[in-house]
């Protein structure tokens, strides 16, 4: 792929004072080879959320308990130094910080997965901290870089869209590669390692290649604490962070007992990979058609409509049991739908505030850390409710296990309704502030 452009990292590096956007046109091309640095950063992402535990604990033959002591310190540590990433992503060239950022993020994640067979706790420790915080400031640079490209909101939808699509398909390609590269997990695992490289490699050629770097309102050169105030002092980042934490927590409740739900409810653990993989393709596939109804019907309404659809979907899932697995497909179909609106439109307004305000880093700075606070809180609150309610992983369909299953399918499909009818009913009340 080749591709030229006039706006060059050189002219953003020469930037001296505060000035509009003068982002060239947003052609389908560069679109997408912006997104393409989202395809990696994703891939990175499923290894060490979801392999990382049992790896650990299964190659490196580590204790739970230090084991999540150590992943629970490091991702709160993560997530706190969000908000930092995206003051200093206000006071750096953002291509330039991405480009440093990934180098640490490579490393990082190389070593995360070939622990060593002595003093693997202080190597895991050591090997999350330099991989979340390659990935973290590639990430929020990344996000607020894409605020500069965009000329209007159209465009920002577009540019986000590609992102986020590149970045389900970063997340398909990483679930499915191990079983091709290795005949046990473990190794697959680690040889994965290795495809990260020249993936970021290539993507990073044709993201800066192609793209350009925009041309930023920069922000005043504020210290942290007053940099965070002037962004949650406007009203309307404040309602589209609301209805983000709400819609956020809904779409956490099921993904932290997606697995569970499976091989418990439905009893198919079997099925778990290729319904993953029918929601996430799911996802990437509806992005275009999101972007689409945006640009006719607005963000807002577009977004809600999606809201709708998930609603329907889950209240579904409620009724589900053994052997209901072609009907939690169509489950999956439709939710992985609603995926791809909750991914492309959220972030695109919050892309619209952050270039208004000329701070576009210090927005997805926050946004980032809600979002990994989110999971945290699925998580906190999702997992001790099932086990107080009686559930037990693997009890599977007995008489005995009756209350348990049912406190899980509650969890699962009922609970997240509550949060997403909350994120829909504030998302209409607030529709006029929020939409450009």
């Amino acid at each position: 792929m080749s591709c030229n452009t006039n706006s060059g990292i050189d002219r953003h590096l020469s930037a001296t004072k505060p000035r509009r956007n003068l982002a060239e046109p947003m052609s389908t091309l560069r679109a997408l080879a912006y997104g393409a640095l989202g395809l990696p950063l994703a891939f990175a992402a499923l290894p060490i959320y979801v392999h990382v535990p049992r790896f650990y604990a299964e190659t490196a033959g580590m204790g739970l308990s230090l084991l999540g002591a150590i992943l629970l310190g490091a991702r709160l540590l993560d997530a706190g130094i969000d908000p930092w990433l995206g003051w200093l992503a206000d006071r750096l060239p953002r291509p330039t910080m991405v480009a440093l950022a990934l180098l640490p993020f490579a490393v990082g994640f190389v070593a995360l997965l070939h622990p060593p067979v002595d003093n693997a706790a202080p190597w895991l420790l050591g090997s999350l901290a330099l991989t979340y915080f390659g990935f973290s400031a590639a990430s929020v640079a990344y996000q607020a870089w894409g605020a500069d490209l965009g000329q209007d909101a159209a465009a920002r939808t577009r540019l986000t869209a590609a992102r986020e699509g590149f970045g389900l398909l970063g997340v398909l390609l990483a679930a499915a590669l191990p079983a091709f590269l290795a005949t046990g997990l473990g190794d697959g695992i680690a040889r994965l390692s290795w495809v990260l490289p020249p993936l970021l490699l290539i993507a990073a050629a044709t993201t800066f290649g192609c793209v350009g770097a925009g041309q930023p309102i920069l922000a005043a050169r504020e210290r942290l604490l007053p940099s965070l105030r002037h962004v949650f002092a406007h009203q309307a980042f404040r309602r589209l962070l609301g209805v983000f934490v709400a819609n956020g927590i809904a779409a956490a409740l099921p993904a932290t007992l997606f697995l569970f739900f499976v091989a418990d409810v439905l009893q198919s653990e079997a099925a778990s990979g290729p319904l993953l993989a029918v929601y996430f393709l799911a996802g990437a596939l509806s992005l275009p058609f999101w972007v689409t109804l945006a640009g006719r019907f607005g963000r807002v309404r577009t977004w809600l409509g999606a809201m709708i659809l998930a609603i329907i979907a889950f209240a579904g899932a409620s009724r589900l049991g053994t052997g209901d697995v072609w009907s939690f497909a169509v489950v999956c179909v439709a939710s992985g739908l609603a995926l791809g609106a909750d991914l492309a439109l959220p972030s695109a307004m919050a892309a619209d505030i952050g270039e208004r305000l000329g701070r576009a880093g210090a927005c997805f700075g926050i946004w980032n850390f809600v979002a990994k606070l989110n999971l945290a809180l699925a998580a906190g609150l999702a997992l001790p409710l099932i086990g107080w309610l009686g559930y037990v992983p693997g009890s599977g369909g007995g008489a005995s296990a009756t209350e348990g299953l049912a406190a899980l399918t509650f969890s699962y499909a009922l609970l997240p309704l509550a949060f997403k009818a909350t994120a829909a009913t504030l998302l209409w009340r607030w529709r006029n502030s929020l939409e450009v």
